[in-house]
């Protein structure tokens, strides 16, 4: 399941959040959005987990938890329309 998770501190890393989303199961990906012109955060990354169970569990678990001082959206991404 892919895994949008938005509001994050500019200063949160790929690892830092594979470290945390790794609490919940197996972490395929974790990829960081960045800004292309100021190589800085966008404050939003996509996680990539191969259970479902376990992505729900994260979901639920994480969404609205405090990382960094933010309240962390996480839910399930949905494809662009």
């Amino acid at each position: 399941m892919n895994i949008y998770v938005g509001n994050l501190h500019y200063g949160v890393r790929e690892s830092d959040l594979k470290e945390i989303m790794e609490e919940y199961g197996n972490v395929s990906s974790a990829k960081l959005i960045m800004d292309r012109n100021t190589g800085r955060s966008k404050g939003f990354a996509f996680v990539e987990m191969d259970n479902d169970n376990e992505a729900k569990n994260a979901i639920s678990s994480l969404n609205g938890a405090s990382l960094e001082g933010r309240d962390m959206v996480v839910k399930e991404a949905l494809p662009r329309n």
